[in-house]
């Protein structure tokens, strides 16, 4: 399984599937993050968290730890 967290920084995915469940997946999911999305890594920090990515034409930062729960498939584009 990829993860959103393996993405390289400058690099396009796919949303494939969102692990895990409750508040968890709930703010994900709020933060528009859905099943067939795509996302763009624009910036890790230095230690790996957090993660910024653009979804849906907004910017967002999002933890290690919610990234390693979002499956994703490379786009080449």
């Amino acid at each position: 399984m990829n993860s959103l967290k393996d993405v390289p920084v400058g690099g396009r995915a796919k949303v494939v599937r969102i692990h895990g469940e409750g508040a968890v997946k709930r703010r994900i999911m709020d933060m528009g993050i859905t099943r067939g999305v795509e996302v763009f890594v624009r910036k890790v920090a230095p230690l790996g968290d957090p993660i910024e990515i653009t979804v849906r034409g907004y910017e967002l930062s999002l933890r290690k730890a919610d990234a390693e729960s979002i499956e994703t498939e490379s786009l080449f584009a």
